[in-house]
């Protein structure tokens, strides 16, 4: 396995790792809605290098992504610490 994909795996389980048991039970409820509202915020876990995004038009895949909604305030910030770690650890670019 390459190192730039062991870091990637690395951070993705690190950041499901912050949520609460509710939270991770509001996640998989959110999975199965068929797309966010406009502009409603999300990390795409299968794109971490891309940060913090807006739903827009048609939205993302609901399986791969954690929508800022689904998670508390305060897990949210942790998220965003562990987003900006990841950048500046140099995100893999491509797969």
């Amino acid at each position: 396995m390459k190192n730039n994909h062991r870091t990637e795996n690395v951070t993705r389980e690190s950041i499901l790792k912050l949520l609460s048991d509710d939270e991770v039970s509001s996640v998989c409820t959110v999975e199965t809605a068929p797309s966010l509202a406009a502009n409603d915020e999300f990390v795409d876990l299968e794109q971490l290098e891309r940060g913090v995004q807006k739903a827009q038009g048609a939205g993302p895949v609901m399986g791969t992504i954690l929508p800022r909604k689904a998670v508390h305030e305060k897990s949210w910030s942790k998220i965003l610490t562990a987003l900006a770690a990841f950048s500046n650890l140099g995100a893999p670019s491509g797969k």
